[in-house]
């Protein structure tokens, strides 16, 4: 079975950049045999849409891995074709488009659960870094993206390190001067990756290269006010969708559990059954949930918590990742889930482990 976390931000992850390579192989004649054998190509990495009547009734743990198979399938079976794509085109421009391509679909393959594809995506990326054909933008992508194929494998390679994560970014910093975006990049390994020692000397580091994007600077103090939170009072106070008054200083005598989620995170979704019967079950014993959206729109939202019906207030200013709350904290990750006690006091960082037992523990006191 595989894990679901890794799955959204390998499938988001995937840099605009590199895919700018592909522009040569999408711009000829429809009569071209450039075009027919791109358009097929274009065809053969077309994801079967999940069953209809999972709109109305959620997958089985079972179900949901069938699926995700069957697409790995599609990816393995288009990469292959885009092997045969460049190969066909060797020696031109489109030949780097149809190892670009390549690339992408072993990614998805690998976030769909097929781990034996880490090999061949690693092939692929080596060999385009290798390509003097390779330009930029689409050069930094394929090289954000070993980031990104390491940043996974850590993190289901107990024997791997985050060692050469951190040495690729510091590489990419070096080479790209005055380019926020491996800074960005930076900031999310030193708030998911990251122990606190090390997140303390790259947030220091980060702020000393003064950032042009000031929301990197501050989302990188973030990551330390993040690490400092707890034992201290939580600020949290705000207007809710449903227009209610939210103030965390108001609700002293009570648990509160903050979640920072989005309807479009799947293991955000998949934590809100375990958050609704632990609000059912304590709500009257003085537990209370507030939730930061990470959501981009508010329509599906509100679809949703209607659909779910979820009593509890919500946050939502359709700024997703760039929200102040996400900013404020260092928020890199999402579902992330805190507890916050009768004192308001934050006492847990990691509240979905163990949800029932920590909020038992906080209501005993």
């Amino acid at each position: 079975m595989m894990n679901r976390k890794h799955v959204l931000w390998l499938l988001m992850g995937f840099s605009s950049l590199i895919l700018a390579g592909l522009a040569s192989a999408e711009n000829p004649g429809t009569n071209d045999p450039v075009a027919q054998a791109w358009s097929k190509l274009q065809a053969a990495a077309q994801m079967p849409p999940p069953p209809a009547a999972w709109g109305t009734n959620s997958p089985t743990p079972a179900q949901a891995d069938a699926y995700y198979h069957q697409l790995s399938q599609v990816a393995v079976a288009a990469a292959a074709q885009a092997a045969e794509f460049a190969t066909q085109f060797s020696g031109t421009t489109n030949a780097i488009a149809g190892k670009l391509f390549q690339c992408k679909m072993l990614r998805l393959a690998c976030a769909y659960g097929d781990t034996n594809q880490f090999a061949p995506w690693e092939a692929t990326q080596t060999a385009l870094l290798k390509d003097p054909g390779l330009v930029e933008p689409a050069r930094f992508g394929v090289r954000a993206d070993v980031v990104t194929r390491k940043r996974y494998l850590s993190e289901i390679d107990k024997n791997a390190t985050p060692d050469s994560i951190e040495q690729e970014l510091q590489a990419l910093v070096k080479d790209y001067p005055g380019n926020d975006r491996p800074l960005q990049m930076l900031v999310t390994f030193a708030g998911n990756n990251a122990t606190p020692a090390e997140a303390r000397a790259i947030v220091k580091e980060i702020l000393s290269l003064s950032p042009t994007n000031h929301e990197t600077a501050l989302k990188a103090e973030g990551v330390v006010r993040r690490l400092d939170a707890p034992g201290k009072p939580l600020d949290l106070k705000f207007t809710a969708l449903d227009k209610q008054s939210v103030d965390l200083s108001q609700l002293k005598g009570r648990v509160v559990l903050v979640d920072f989620w989005a309807t479009w995170c799947g293991p955000c979704v998949g934590e809100i059954p375990h958050v609704k019967a632990a609000y059912d079950r304590y709500h009257t014993n003085g537990f209370e949930v507030v939730a930061i959206s990470f959501d981009y729109k508010e329509e599906p939202l509100r679809r949703f918590i209607q659909k779910k019906e979820l009593p509890w207030p919500q946050y939502f200013d359709g700024l997703a990742w760039s929200n102040p709350y996400s900013i404020k904290y260092g928020i890199c990750g999402i579902p992330t889930m805190w507890l916050v006690d009768k004192k308001g006091i934050l006492r847990e960082v990691n509240a979905g482990d163990n949800l029932t037992g920590k909020i038992e523990k906080l209501l005993a006191e």
